[in-house]
């Protein structure tokens, strides 16, 4: 069964993600900006916790009229408003998803996050884990970038929605806190072995046994429209029967794919759907594959959708791969100066994009001749990168268009870019490159279990009284 990662880091061009835990907090984003002010919320990947950002909450622990104590904390109190605050957020978050536990259920369950979030802070300031004020600003300076907001206008748009610019800050290193104390106290710790692996490998082999085998499958369509008359589909039926006969004369099957082939990966890929499992297939291409041999070939076959003259490229057992779906995205980068501010930059590049969506320019002259990234000289061609191997800013945004799309100007720490997907594809990994996958997979599941009975641990030293 193939198996999907997501787990990678490596150095190279200016994208490049630098390292995981060094790059946590440059990953925070606000989520949502349309949702109201009160169900905002700030994540922090690795983080134990969402950080929240409460809608005029008090000023530290200071009581407001009407508040009370909830429950006590070590000696350390957590006010009614607190809990309302936080209830409200997540009650709304729920209701957007459309679900949601009985309320009296929900205040239980959020008040002891809020008690599990106060033991461990208390237990960062024992230890001495504070995150440095310039690494508090950093992660405001990325919550503005990340929201293509400057500083000022972060701040504009936090008082305009009611929220206290000091208590989101507070919150942020509080965020910032808890990453640190679990990277301390719990990441550090957790070690991978090779015995690991090849457990976890001999395990996943296990289960891919009864899987479907994977299969490569090339195909060249002729397309028949619903609407087409018998001789229309006699005529198209001839093409199908024309390529056929190219392919057994000895033509590459690439090259009769792009010039005869109406199916969209054609020209991208000389019609190679990529290795899937076979119940991802069509059964029509499953059915005409069991009795080919690689190299093979079958039809025309039809289908709703027309005629298929199929080629098997490869066949494999569930067990014996481990792929990722790979992205070849193009950009343009346009750095900041004090020549150039970030807004002519986007002005910039949003005038780039009109022109190449309406056909008066080409993406790769342009960025030849304006981007200021090494990618240049190469039409901004980034290349086959797998997951993990741009920043997250970047890569959040690529991650969303379709083949061919352009997004918006995108502002990361390197400056404003423009970016374009060209392909996507499911690669298989070398054996090395699976066991180091593998052995992401599994620090990621032994320190999520070593974290959960962590939490437990620092929950049952906490002293708590309820209140009312």
């Amino acid at each position: 069964m193939t198996k999907h990662f997501s787990s990678f880091a490596s150095a190279g061009p200016t994208l490049r993600c630098q390292g995981a835990l060094s790059a946590l907090f440059v990953a925070l984003t606000l989520a949502a900006w349309a949702l109201p002010a009160n169900a905002q919320t700030l994540r922090l990947p690795g983080a134990p916790r969402a950080a929240t950002v409460p809608a005029q909450p008090p000023a530290g622990n200071a009581l407001r009229p009407a508040d009370f104590i909830v429950a006590v904390v070590n000696s350390e109190p957590i006010t009614n408003n607190e809990l309302q605050s936080r209830l409200a957020r997540i009650e709304q978050q729920l209701s957007r998803q459309g679900s949601a536990p009985p309320r009296d259920q929900l205040v239980r369950e959020v008040l002891e996050r809020l008690i599990v979030e106060r033991a461990q802070l208390q237990l960062a300031r024992s230890l001495g884990v504070r995150p440095e004020d310039a690494a508090v600003e950093q992660a405001v300076a990325t919550v503005a970038r990340q929201n293509q907001l400057s500083l000022t206008e972060l701040r504009t748009r936090l008082a305009a929605d009611g929220m206290d610019y000091a208590r989101f800050r507070a919150d942020l290193r509080d965020e910032l806190t808890l990453v640190r104390l679990r990277e301390r106290e719990v990441d550090s710790q957790v070690k991978v072995s090779e015995r690991d692996i090849d457990q976890f490998l001999r395990e996943r082999e296990a289960q891919a046994k009864s899987g479907p085998e994977l299969l490569n499958i090339a195909q060249i369509l002729v397309a028949v429209p619903e609407s087409a008359t018998p001789a229309q589909v006699s005529v198209l039926q001839a093409k199908a029967e024309r390529a056929m006969a190219r392919l057994r004369a000895g033509e590459a099957f690439a090259a009769v794919a792009k010039a005869m082939s109406d199916a969209p990966e054609a020209a991208a890929s000389g019609g190679e759907l990529g290795l899937r499992p076979a119940d991802r297939l069509p059964t029509l291409f499953v059915e005409a594959a069991r009795d080919l041999s690689a190299g093979g070939l079958a039809g025309p076959l039809r289908s709703g959708a027309g005629f298929h003259v199929v080629k098997l490229v490869e066949k494999r057992s569930g067990a014996a791969v481990i792929s990722v779906t790979q992205t070849r995205a193009r950009h343009i980068l346009l750095r900041l100066s004090p020549e150039l501010t970030e807004q002519a930059a986007k002005d910039k590049l949003a005038d780039f994009k009109r022109r190449i969506v309406s056909g008066q320019a080409d993406f790769a002259a342009l960025a030849r001749d304006n981007s200021q990234d090494g990618s240049a000289k190469e039409g901004g061609d980034l290349g086959w990168a797998s997951p993990g191997m741009f920043v997250p800013e970047f890569e959040q945004v690529m991650n969303q268009l379709a083949p061919g799309q352009v997004a918006d100007p995108l502002v990361s720490r390197f400056g404003v870019h423009l970016i374009e997907v060209l392909q996507r594809r499911d690669a298989a990994l070398s054996e090395r490159e699976q066991r180091e996958a593998v052995r992401n997979v599994v620090r990621e599941r032994k320190i999520e279990e070593a974290f959960n009975q962590w939490l437990q641990d620092v929950r049952g030293r906490a002293y708590v009284e309820y209140r009312n």
